[in-house]
């Protein structure tokens, strides 16, 4: 049985999230707090294994109680955000901190779509509460020193001579921190493009964007449909948007895509099979944390190109969906955890 501690400071919310988890049978709410201080003696009191956390909250916020929670306790946090640009912008510095994952706080509207939110709530708590969140703490706190490319690597291999000439990255729950982790151990004059579908709803990969950039010494930024792919540069899909690359004259631009085919968006599949018939043998594939399959239909194609696929270990994983799907179906050139794969990627290029 997986114990839940429910925060808001609505009532209705309150009820309306707790009814919602209680139609599982495996998930009891085990109590329910109105602000962030009731939060922390809660946690204290009923000993929770995960807890969704408000942001926007009366005494104290949802950010200080995050704190508070992840550095007494270390359990597992689901954050909900406010679906705009302020709370996209709150929501990835809560993900900076520790939050395992988030959901966009649009429960209250009645909608035809209610299950399908009842079912990602249910889902996610179930995830985050079977992950290593103790163990990835700890390693991300030993991750302070940057990773340092070796210099005769770097100088010996230009675009024109790399083994491959892209790095696509996929991820899910737990991504930002894991790709935040991989970027900002790239050289500004990291040698090939660089793009990523980490699923996000609209308006918060924009904010994702900024934040890795800031970070990095690479560029990061929200791709746009159209752009040119250019070496030491990030390009993330846009929130909600089916991403690929396609080849234009002697370039690789980004190719925005209306498939509904795809569950997921942007789909981490679609990505990685455009840029295996895009560029075959010099593809460099990355699954990362995350629920579900979504990439393993991808990474096949990239593997039958002969292209080299890294997954992320289950120790370092918040979730081992994603990883593990293309791992035992033996499409993993390497399974590392996350603090050596930047190093892995360097080799490969």
């Amino acid at each position: 049985m997986i114990k839940v501690l429910v925060v808001d400071d609505s009532a209705f919310m309150r009820s309306a999230i707790s009814r919602m988890l209680e139609k599982d049978d495996d998930i009891h709410v085990v109590g329910t707090a109105k602000n962030g201080q009731e939060a922390i003696e809660k946690v204290d009191a009923l000993k929770p294994d995960v807890v969704t956390l408000d942001i926007e909250m009366p005494v104290m916020n949802g950010i200080e109680a995050l704190k508070h929670i992840i550095a007494k306790h270390r359990l597992p946090v689901i954050m909900f955000s406010a679906l705009t640009k302020e709370g996209a912008e709150i929501t990835m510095e809560a993900l900076h901190i520790g939050a395992s994952d988030f959901i966009t706080k649009d429960f209250s509207n009645v909608s035809l779509n209610i299950s399908t939110r009842e079912n990602e709530l249910i889902n996610k708590v179930k995830s985050v509460a079977r992950n290593k969140v103790m163990v990835l703490l700890k390693r991300l706190e030993q991750m302070r020193k940057p990773f340092v490319m070796n210099t005769n690597h770097a100088n010996n291999n230009s675009n024109n001579h790399t083994r491959h000439k892209i790095l696509a990255i996929g991820a899910s729950t737990g991504g930002p921190p894991a790709l935040q982790h991989i970027l900002t151990r790239f050289p500004k004059d990291f040698p090939v493009p660089i793009i990523i579908a980490q699923h996000m709803p609209k308006l918060f990969t924009q904010s994702f964007a900024q934040r890795l950039n800031s970070a990095s010494q690479i560029e990061v930024k929200e791709a746009e449909n159209g752009e040119m792919l250019r070496p030491g540069t990030a390009l993330v899909a846009p929130g909600d948007t089916h991403m690929g690359v396609k080849r234009r004259g002697n370039d690789v631009v980004v190719e925005f895509v209306n498939d509904t085919k795809y569950i997921f968006r942007p789909s981490v599949d679609l990505l990685m099979g455009s840029v295996a018939n895009v560029y075959g043998s010099h593809s460099l594939g990355i699954i990362l944390t995350g629920m579900g399959n979504d990439g393993l239909a991808g990474i096949k194609e990239m593997k039958s190109k002969n292209g080299y696929v890294i997954a992320q270990d289950e120790d370092t994983c918040v979730v081992y969906g994603m990883p593990r799907a293309v791992v035992n179906a033996n499409m993993a050139d390497a399974v590392l955890p996350i603090d050596k794969i930047p190093e892995e990627i360097i080799k490969n290029l």
